[in-house]
């Protein structure tokens, strides 16, 4: 059915991490060949043609960038935990880091009053692991994790450095959080500062926080490098240009009264060079390719420190209906009964999921696992 946006209800979108490339993409793909999944929603109790969104986040904020008025979707006939539970446990959506479950466990705790031992049933898992999960929502400073939510902070770094830093000091995980968002760290570079600074003295650790980029170059030249790579030739220059700018502030902000009686040929000869320099920047980022290949960084740091709860391995699919588009593959998943989840017997995750035949869902309509390819 279509469904037109004023009538969806998007309380969960801020269970969501962002991902600009992977949007840019799902963008492409809509804009190319139209949405071919529909989003999940359940119906809102006492709302007549109020629908709650289960998933479709991304799909729905494509579809708005490209201007359209309705989206495609399918309505559960089953209230919302039911909907959320099964919609973990079907695996179509990218496998989530503990942290994210760990939101998903504080939203049920507070909307629904659930305890430990409730929520534990309706995830098929222990209280320890629910516990573990709330435990880090509560552990990690808000702000770091609006950080993960706007896509600022990967949530695998956040999970493996942040959170064991959050132990020890809140201001370092803050101080380290922001340095992560501004410089953009790779998970490599992450690795490498959290690494530092576990092991450093206090005093050590301001100045590592305070200069972090200082130290990762420190470590790349005590790094054996590949004799002659391009890469690493324009790295090291980016780096220096980097560095006389950074040089040049700090001479105008030292003599702002001098520079401010330039005279007029004084004042066009500063700004032809800058314009140059700039013009020079620019002719380079325009060579350089916007969008990263896909690929896996091998992570640099295997935390003494970091809990077990750093990522979740889930196994299935990795396909995702709300992934961005890079092959298309479809699965149609058959018309079954409304789902009855009993109390207490919630969907299954991960490793511990049972399979669903082809009436136990309870999916109204076909799904079609939403791929790379398919919106």
């Amino acid at each position: 059915m279509k469904l037109e946006f004023h009538q969806l209800d998007r309380r969960y979108e801020h269970l969501r991490v962002e991902n600009p490339q992977r949007q840019r993409q799902l963008l492409a793909s809509l804009a190319a060949s139209g949405q071919q999944t529909p989003i999940i929603a359940v119906a809102v109790p006492d709302h007549p043609d109020r629908y709650l969104v289960i998933d479709g986040y991304k799909r729905i904020a494509a579809l708005q960038q490209l201007g359209r008025d309705t989206v495609e979707a399918v309505v559960w006939p089953m209230n919302e935990v039911q909907a959320l539970v099964l919609d973990r446990s079907l695996h179509w959506s990218e496998p989530e880091s503990a942290l994210e479950e760990g939101w998903l466990l504080a939203e049920l705790e507070q909307r629904f009053g659930y305890g430990l031992e409730d929520l534990a049933r309706q995830f098929d898992r222990s209280v320890s692991w629910v516990s573990r999960r709330l435990a880090l929502v509560e552990l990690l400073p808000d702000s770091v994790q609006q950080q993960v939510r706007a896509g600022e902070i990967p949530a695998q770094v956040a999970m493996k450095y942040l959170v064991p830093v959050a132990r020890g000091s809140l201001d370092d995980c803050q101080q380290m959080a922001a340095a992560f968002a501004r410089h953009k760290f790779t998970n490599r570079q992450a690795g490498q500062l959290y690494a530092a600074w576990r092991d450093a003295s206090p005093q050590i650790r301001q100045r590592l926080l305070e200069q972090p980029q200082l130290f990762l170059k420190a470590q790349r030249e005590a790094e054996p490098q590949a004799a002659g790579s391009p890469l690493q030739e324009l790295l090291r220059d980016l780096e220096m240009i980097a560095a006389l700018a950074h040089r040049a502030n700090r001479r105008v902000s030292r003599a702002t009264s001098q520079f401010e009686q330039l005279d007029a040929e004084q004042s066009e000869q500063v700004r032809h060079q800058l314009d140059f320099a700039l013009q020079e920047l620019r002719r380079l980022a325009a060579r350089i390719p916007q969008e990263a290949k896909p690929g896996k960084e091998q992570e640099y740091v295997e935390s003494k420190s970091a809990s077990h709860d750093s990522t979740t391995a889930c196994s299935g699919s990795e396909e995702t209906r709300d992934r961005a588009p890079a092959g298309y593959l479809s699965s149609e998943r058959a018309q079954g009964a409304a789902l009855q989840l009993r109390p207490g017997a919630g969907a299954p995750a991960c490793g511990e999921s049972r399979t669903l035949s082809a009436t136990d869902p309870g999916v109204v309509g076909p799904l079609q696992g939403e791929s790379c390819a398919s919106p």
